[in-house]
C-alpha cells in the first residue's frame, strides 16, 4: 500500500481568514453547535497563560498507527501558515510525531499541529513559544512503518469533522475547526459577541449592577 494524496481547491480568501484572527475559541464555540468544537481532551502542551495561539488552515493527515507514512508525506505538502491536523484515531500507544518532524515544520513556518493521538519529545515541543502543539496523549514509543494513510482527506478530530482548508483556532481553552461556510456566515456574530462582552466589562468596571449590565429579571424576594 501507499499513502494517498487528495487534491484540494482553495476556498477561503486571506481577508476572510484574517477577520477571525482576534476571535477567542470560547467566543467561537459559544456561537452554537454548528461551530466545530473539538474534544477538550486534546490539550496544549504548554501551561495556561504561556500557550501561543494556533491559527491557520488545516492540512489533514489520516494515520493507521503505528504507521506514520501520511505524516512524513505531509511534510512536503504543508506550507507556511498552515496547521498540520493528524487523525490517529485517538491511539494512545504510539507517537505519530516528535521533535525531529515538528522541528522541520517549525522551520518551514507551519503554524502548529493538532494530533488526535499521541506525541513524544514533549520537553522540546513544549519549550517552543512559537509553535503550538495540541495532543490527546503523550507516549515515549515511536512509530513504525511508512506505507499507509492519507493526506488532505476529511478526518475526524475529537469527534469533529475537519476538512482540508478548514480554519483551525486553538488557545488555552481548547480547539475549534471552522468550515469555509461558517467562516463566512458567522464572523459577524463573533464580532458582535466580542463587542457585547466588552460592554459587560465596561459596565461592571463603571460600578453598574450585574442586573443592569446583564439585563436580569428582578429578584423574587421571599
Amino acid at each position: 500500500m501507499s499513502v494517498t494524496l487528495h487534491p484540494v481547491s482553495p476556498d477561503l480568501t486571506p481577508a476572510e481568514i484574517d477577520r477571525w484572527g482576534g476571535i477567542p475559541v470560547a467566543v467561537a464555540v459559544d456561537l452554537g453547535r454548528d461551530v466545530g468544537q473539538i474534544d477538550p481532551a486534546l490539550r496544549p502542551l504548554r501551561p495556561a497563560g504561556q500557550q501561543p495561539r494556533l491559527f491557520g488552515q488545516a492540512v489533514t493527515v489520516r494515520c493507521e498507527p503505528p504507521d506514520f507514512g501520511a505524516v512524513l508525506q505531509a511534510l512536503d505538502v504543508i506550507r507556511a501558515g498552515e496547521v498540520l491536523v493528524i487523525d490517529a484515531g485517538g491511539h494512545p500507544e504510539t507517537a505519530m510525531i516528535g521533535d525531529i518532524l515538528s522541528g522541520h515544520l517549525r522551520r518551514k513556518g507551519v503554524a502548529g499541529l493538532v494530533c488526535d493521538g499521541a506525541v513524544r519529545d514533549t520537553g522540546t515541543l513544549g519549550s517552543w513559544e512559537d509553535f503550538p502543539v495540541f495532543a490527546r496523549w503523550i507516549t515515549p514509543r515511536g512509530p513504525s512503518g511508512a506505507e499507509r494513510g492519507a493526506v488532505n482527506a476529511p478526518v475526524v478530530i475529537g469527534g469533529t469533522l475537519v476538512r482540508p482548508g478548514d480554519l483551525v483556532i486553538g488557545d488555552d481553552d481548547g480547539l475549534v475547526a471552522l468550515s469555509p461556510q461558517v467562516v463566512r456566515a458567522r464572523i459577524g456574530d463573533a464580532e458582535a459577541r466580542l463587542a457585547r462582552e466588552a460592554g459587560w466589562i465596561r459596565g461592571l468596571a463603571e460600578g453598574r449592577s450585574a442586573a443592569e449590565v446583564f439585563g436580569l429579571a428582578p429578584l423574587l424576594r421571599g
